[in-house]
């Protein structure tokens, strides 16, 4: 049964935007692939980033680390996000580095690993200006100490110490100086302690292609390994990405309308001329945002059409104008810019939503059918 609509995902895309970051970083690149590779399929991108030389992989969750294990990828893997009372032992089992912010959670990693007899990998995540998960600076030393009280005795190994940047898309930003330092200063207690991790990485995609004090060991990599420029167009360094989704549609209703003709609920658009109006099949439950009402567009009849009326669920509707538009006829919601006179990208529905390119592609709804274009080697 053929789908409403697609996001076709370009994996040679994928590939190629690991290796522009990795070129640009110097370092080891991990892909991170959480809320199902930002909509684009976590088990594909993990497989395409691997096969360009990504080194690790990251989710936050231990049902998305596992689900690319039950897959058959086994690259090393961290998973960030975790309640302290879930049980870590099926992560130990497959492998999988457990990132950890709290002595609570370190105990109950550690009593997992007792358990299963089998020593825990675990990466301490150090809060160096973010506020959200991380630990503080004054309960770093606290969190550090059992870290390799537990080391000794077995039941865990440290394998990195990181942290996340709050504002590395801002070029000039003071906040980025201070994090990196906090975070040198986080290693230095680490080591103090007697902890001797492997990695350490701050970088995400901003400060992986701007930022050569973040890059420490590893860069972590959202939104350009999904070919997304990170500094919205600002000229922050992100130039050689290449966008992998298109999310497309076809026209299932054509009406030749007056002027005068209310559109959708409401109605909040009212046709100035007589015009032809052209149905969708994708809504807000798609992944097209109510908020991008009298700002949105797609690619119809070799033109952008401006999206009217309110978004609704299912559907929405295109003033096509005068262009000769028939059912079935192909549409681009967003795609990779090729020039002037191209379908809108995801970076300008995120600006008509009032959001940020992650929250568009992580909202494309389970009815829209994923399609691969496979062009490069996969491995896992």
């Amino acid at each position: 049964m053929a789908a409403l609509a697609e996001a076709e995902v370009d994996l040679a895309a994928i590939a190629r935007n690991v290796r522009t970051v990795a070129a640009v970083a110097g370092t080891a690149v991990m892909a991170v692939v959480k809320a199902d590779g930002f909509g684009h399929g976590a088990v594909a991108v993990a497989r395409a980033a691997l096969g360009a030389g990504a080194r690790w992989l990251g989710v936050t969750s231990a049902a998305e680390a596992l689900a690319l294990r039950a897959a058959g990828v086994t690259a090393p893997t961290l998973s960030w996000l975790h309640r302290p009372d879930e049980d870590f032992a099926p992560l130990i089992a497959a492998g999988v580095d457990v990132g950890v912010s709290t002595p609570l959670h370190l105990r109950a990693v550690a009593d997992a690993a007792r358990r299963l007899g089998a020593p825990a990998m675990v990466q301490l995540k150090a809060d160096t200006g973010l506020s959200r998960n991380g630990s503080a600076g004054e309960d770093w030393p606290d969190l550090v100490a059992w870290a390799r009280k537990y080391e000794v005795e077995g039941s865990v190994r440290v394998r990195g110490v990181w942290s996340h940047l709050a504002d590395a898309d801002v070029p000039g930003s003071p906040a980025l100086p201070r994090q990196v330092a906090a975070f040198e200063e986080a290693l230095r207690i680490a080591r103090g302690a007697g902890l001797d991790p492997d990695l350490a990485h701050l970088a995400n995609s901003a400060a992986a292609l701007s930022a050569p004090r973040t890059r420490f060991d590893l860069c972590r990599i959202g939104l350009a390994l999904y070919g997304v420029d990170p500094f919205g167009g600002t000229g922050g360094g992100a130039a050689g990405l290449h966008a992998a989704m298109t999310l497309r549609t076809t026209v299932v209703n054509v009406k030749r309308v007056p002027a005068g003709t209310g559109v959708s609920y409401g109605p909040d658009h009212v046709t100035s001329r007589p015009t032809t109006l052209a149905l969708l099949p994708l809504g807000y439950a798609d992944g097209l945002p109510r908020a991008t009402e009298g700002h949105a567009a797609v690619w119809l009849a070799g033109r952008r059409c401006p999206v009217v009326g309110r978004i609704a669920m299912d559907q929405c509707v295109v003033d096509a104008g005068d262009a000769p538009v028939t059912i079935g006829d192909p549409v681009v919601v967003f795609g990779p810019r090729r020039g002037e006179g191209a379908a809108p990208t995801v970076a300008e529905w995120a600006r008509w939503a009032g959001t940020n390119p992650h929250e568009i592609l992580t909202g494309i709804g389970a009815r829209v059918a994923r399609s691969y274009l496979h062009g490069e080697t996969e491995k896992s």
